[in-house]
């Protein structure tokens, strides 16, 4: 085996007491042999430092003395990992034993499949199933409106989404990024942009890696569970503190990553999303006004940003459009032969 070709496991925790120590014992329960597990700590205070610490022999634990935000942290993790493998983990998700060894497995198709995600499944925050297997997430996509989606999100479970295909990204809740990958999507050193804070993150790294010429695959035989707070509708039960970025990392991801030719192939489908969203905050959400502040101080910050995207596009503008649809767009992939590991593949798009 490789040098570095293990998984290292990064998951970020803030107030996270109700999950991290299940979440962990998961992990440490994994079939696949090689890892390592970072733990960030954004300066719980909630009991989850008394958690972690009794699994400092088996992790490293780093306690922040603030919160740095999922993003950031995320980014610490990843500097401090050594594996061939990343997987980003939040601490509300529970992983089935085969868990990083069917995404380490599938990734190994392509050597340009960059990312990997399996079949999420939804679970409540007393880590109880429904009665009706709920999906949670196999895959985000992103529509005309530029709204990113779970594909799948909240649809019972009936055996569906058994098919292994390219998607556009995966949900950081559980995310394999191939190292190389990483490094090659980095901007000013940053995998996921710190700017973004929380919420969005994934998907503004899906868009870049696209652009990049990186794939995602999902690898449907992965399984695990998630508890998913943020859902389209329940806007209004979030802290103001999460809209606010929802809101601000809506538009920064959008100014960074869309091409001209994708703005205006969905300027009316985009236009009449923003008309909504800057309508809420004019006149119901003040407290997101703070979102077009970030965005106005930062003018420049982001710009350079955008020109450092832009400039390694590798892909052509109709292969980008093609992924954005009011419908969840997914593309064939090769299949894994049964028991056959290190499958390379030369397919690209």
């Amino acid at each position: 085996m490789a040098e570095r070709d293990f998984a290292s496991i990064t998951i970020v925790t803030y107030n996270s007491g109700r999950f991290i120590k299940r979440c962990l014992e998961s992990v440490l329960a994994q079939k696949y042999p090689l890892k390592e597990i970072i733990v960030i700590d954004n300066n719980s205070t909630d009991g989850t430092v008394d958690i972690l610490e009794r699994f400092e022999d088996r992790c490293q634990v780093v306690y922040n003395s603030e919160n740095l935000g999922f993003a950031a942290a995320q980014n610490q993790a990843i500097g401090l990992s050594s594996g061939e493998w990343v997987l980003t983990l939040n601490p509300d998700v529970l992983l089935l034993p085969n868990f990083i060894e069917s995404l380490v497995e599938a990734g190994q198709i392509d050597p340009r499949v960059g990312t990997v995600c399996g079949k999420l499944l939804a679970m409540t925050a007393t880590f109880e199933f429904p009665d009706k297997p709920l999906v949670d997430s196999t895959g985000i996509y992103f529509t005309p409106m530029l709204r990113h989606l779970d594909r799948g999100s909240q649809e019972v479970d009936n055996g569906h989404y058994l098919r292994q295909e390219y998607v556009f990204g995966a949900t950081a809740a559980a995310a394999l990024y191939r190292r190389e990958m990483i490094e090659d999507v980095a901007i000013d050193g940053e995998f996921f942009d710190s700017d973004f804070f929380v919420y969005r993150e994934d998907a503004d790294v899906a868009w870049r890696a696209q652009l990049l010429g990186w794939r995602c695959i999902y690898q449907p035989y992965a399984r695990g569970y998630h508890v998913r707070n943020v859902l389209p509708g329940n806007r209004r039960a979030l802290p103001p503190e999460i809209n606010m970025h929802s809101v601000k990392n809506r538009f920064l991801m959008r100014i960074k990553n869309i091409s001209g030719s994708l703005y205006r192939r969905n300027f009316f489908s985009i236009t009449a999303r923003d008309a909504v969203v800057v309508s809420c905050v004019l006149f119901r959400e003040h407290s997101s006004l703070k979102a077009f502040w970030f965005l106005a101080k930062n003018w420049r910050k982001v710009l350079a940003k955008r020109r450092a995207i832009q400039a390694r596009q590798r892909v052509d503008d109709a292969y980008m459009a093609s992924w954005f649809n009011y419908h969840p767009v997914s593309k064939p992939a090769p299949k894994i032969e049964a028991g056959v590991r290190g499958l390379k593949s030369g397919v690209r798009g």
